[in-house]
């Protein structure tokens, strides 16, 4: 059982990530608002929000510009999803955007920052502030709620780790081949060739789902983001290894070469991964890279963080299993071929 421990954990840790992941709900939010211009005068704003209880208790909105605070005259829940808000906009606004809140003791305040362009060229004095109810604490465990995320941030427990878990294996294939190098030994090999073909599985899943999270957030499969070309370039140089592997036909000869060539590509792998996308220099859509900020900065919070971290050690714990069965039947089928030839 002494040996099981750190599978049976692999197992639990990824069941808590799946369940909880997939079914704890997201907080909240507005999704859309119409027009999306106010000025001066009277103005009825149609709001849609999502995962919201627009009918349960009584709705309040008003909007904010630049510490301005206006109050709506009549709101009107037509569901839990949408409403609409009359406003009476006066001159003198000084932000080009102004933020949509809306407030009910089921849902708390929900924001909608930059909801509306604003003209700022209407004249008039300061405009009046209005005062609203305290807002009391809403105690609902949910997931933050992002614009242009959505349901899509529930990927970040499987894209990210992904990429962790084959960084780590890859790293097992460079220890595997330096240990070829200084002993000679094929079980080595084996063993750095099954860190390899385990860690490519986990980097076409990597692809794979952070495609879809383009598509979702970015409209569309593919760009030419230098991280997404990066991760790209990064599986195809180990998709060349095993290419190279299967043009030497002498064993000794193919695994020092496969050592020697798997340290390099290890070597490219984080270049591509974790040194260019960061770099100011590169214009890059994803957070913490080409300047941009990282992606805890704004979405991640210790909700998120209470499953992220766990997916992580789950998918790499999931991964060093797969590498352990995949050496062991590397090493069985050794023995069998060695048996035969006798």
């Amino acid at each position: 059982m002494k040996h099981w421990w750190w599978k049976i954990l692999a197992t639990l840790l990824l069941l808590f990530v799946v369940v909880i992941g997939l079914r704890t709900p997201l907080a909240p939010a507005l999704l859309a608002s119409r027009p999306d211009r106010i000025a001066a005068g009277d103005v009825t704003v149609e709001v849609r929000g999502y995962n919201t209880h627009f009918t349960s208790g009584a709705l309040q909105a008003w909007l904010e510009n630049d510490g301005t605070r206006i109050c709506a005259t009549a709101v009107e829940a037509r569901s839990d999803v949408r409403a609409t808000a009359q406003f009476t906009v006066p001159g003198g606004l000084k932000a080009e955007l102004t933020d949509l809140v809306l407030f009910n003791t089921r849902d708390g305040r929900i924001e909608r920052y930059g909801a509306f362009w604003t003209d700022r060229g209407t004249p008039g004095g300061t405009p009046a502030m209005c005062s609203i109810p305290a807002e009391g604490a809403v105690e609902r465990y949910t997931f933050p709620n992002r614009n242009i995320l959505n349901e899509s941030i529930r990927n970040l427990f499987f894209h990210v780790p992904m990429w962790f878990a084959m960084v780590v294996l890859m790293g097992i294939g460079v220890w595997k081949s330096i240990r070829l190098l200084s002993t000679n030994d094929a079980d080595h090999d084996r063993s750095a060739l099954a860190a390899v073909q385990v860690g490519l599985l986990f980097g076409v899943f990597g692809l794979v789902s952070g495609s879809l999270w383009a598509r979702v957030t970015w409209e569309t499969w593919w760009t030419t983001d230098p991280k997404l070309n990066g991760a790209a370039a990064g599986v195809l140089i180990y998709l060349a290894y095993l290419v190279l592997r299967g043009s030497v036909p002498e064993a000794a000869k193919r695994a020092r070469l496969g050592a020697i060539y798997s340290i390099f590509a290890f070597s490219f792998l984080l270049l591509f991964f974790f040194v260019l996308p960061r770099l100011n220099a590169v214009d890059s859509l994803h957070p913490g890279n080409g300047g941009n900020p990282a992606f805890n900065t704004y979405d991640l919070d210790n909700r998120l963080r209470g499953i992220f971290y766990p997916a992580c050690v789950g998918w790499i714990l999931l991964g060093v299993w797969m590498y352990n069965l995949r050496s062991r039947m590397a090493r069985l089928q050794n023995r069998i071929s060695d048996a035969n030839d006798r």
